[in-house]
């Protein structure tokens, strides 16, 4: 191999390695960002809530990051095979990151509401649906930083029991509504706030779907598990 080709291999595999560099941080972002909102909610912590919504503008500026190096690549650098799935499957997966910021960010919102403050209602389930989502989205960006297949294919698998718990909160908030009017206004911000976990639940999964793609060429059957009834869909 000459010089120049080898230094244009050498250049390469820097920017493969930087695009990596970006997304995993990208990805402790928004691990953060979600710990930090679950925390906002569930241990009604303005503090964490602030948190959550600062680092929003990170999380964006590191997707047009990745978008900007991905373009870089797919034109000077023609990849290949598994490279260019690594590469074009990084554009989709910032993308489901920066979704799920997003819905960090409203979720920290919706935690400083008065009504939702003052509310006596129990947040157990809550609790119980944001470990859970936390511990999938972990295990996505461990997949995704490790490029380990297996580790994706668990999160895939997991999602059933994310939908399980927010159909039992949907059940049980709407229950709380129909006891006593006074509910309805703390009821339909944790309504919302269940939702917004359970599309990062649903953002995680996707994530795990694009690194079993980029890491095996496979992809996983179209049907995901899903916990039956969906509330208000998803």
């Amino acid at each position: 191999m000459g010089q120049e080709s080898a230094h244009i291999v050498r250049s390469y595999e820097q920017e493969l390695e930087q695009l990596r560099s970006m997304m995993a941080r990208m990805g402790g972002l928004v691990e953060r960002q979600t710990s930090q909102a679950v925390a906002a909610i569930a241990d009604r912590d303005e503090n964490a809530a602030g948190i959550a919504a600062d680092l929003d503008p990170q999380v964006d500026a590191l997707e047009r990051d990745v978008e900007a190096m991905v373009i870089r690549i797919l034109a000077l650098r023609s990849p290949v095979a598994g490279d260019l799935r690594e590469v074009v499957s990084a554009l989709k997966i910032t993308g489901d990151m920066e979704r799920i910021g997003d819905c960090a960010a409203s979720i920290a919102r919706r935690s400083l509401r008065a009504e939702l403050v003052a509310s006596r209602i129990s947040l157990s389930g809550l609790r119980s649906m944001g470990r859970l989502v936390q511990d999938n989205l972990r295990r996505a960006i461990d997949a995704m930083s490790q490029r380990t297949p297996d580790l994706a294919r668990e999160v895939w698998q997991s999602d059933t029991a994310v939908d399980e718990l927010y159909n039992a909160m949907f059940r049980e908030l709407v229950t709380y509504m129909m006891e006593d009017p006074r509910n309805i206004g703390p009821c339909t911000h944790l309504l919302f706030i269940a939702k917004n976990l359970e599309r990062i639940g649903d953002h995680a999964t996707n994530i795990a779907e694009r690194v079993y793609y980029t890491a095996t060429g496979e992809i996983l059957p179209v049907v995901r598990p899903r916990g039956g009834f969906s509330g208000q869909g998803s």
